[in-house]
């Protein structure tokens, strides 16, 4: 079992930056394909970025070249760190864990792009 909790979500003006976070609690983190998603109000959940349990990284074209991935198994952690926000930005960011059979997921943490 893992358990997935994500934080650094807030209110952030147009072109800043934020850092989420995902801790999972449980063992096998490293094993795991981590990756991050989002749900605007009214949409359906998104892929944004994802990475492997090797460290390749993927990106939706909407955050290509403004947000990275990055995971630390040291520390059970996977981040998104987010740069040049846009309000379309603006939704739930959501962390996944997946291994073939298996998936986790977290509550979610808000992310608000707003002048």
């Amino acid at each position: 079992q893992v358990q997935l909790v994500e934080s650094g979500g807030g209110l952030v003006q147009p072109g800043g930056s934020l850092r989420l976070s995902c801790t999972a609690s449980g063992s096998g983190f490293s094993f795991y394909s981590m990756a991050w998603y989002r749900q605007a109000p009214g949409m359906q959940r998104e892929w944004v970025a994802g990475i492997s349990s090797t460290g390749s990284t993927n990106y939706d074209n909407s955050v290509k070249g403004r947000f990275t991935i990055s995971r630390d198994n040291t520390k059970n952690a996977v981040y998104l760190q987010m740069n040049s926000l846009k309000p379309e930005d603006t939704a739930v960011y959501f962390c996944k864990a997946a291994k073939p059979s298996i998936t986790y997921w977290g509550q979610g943490t808000q992310v608000t792009v707003s002048s």
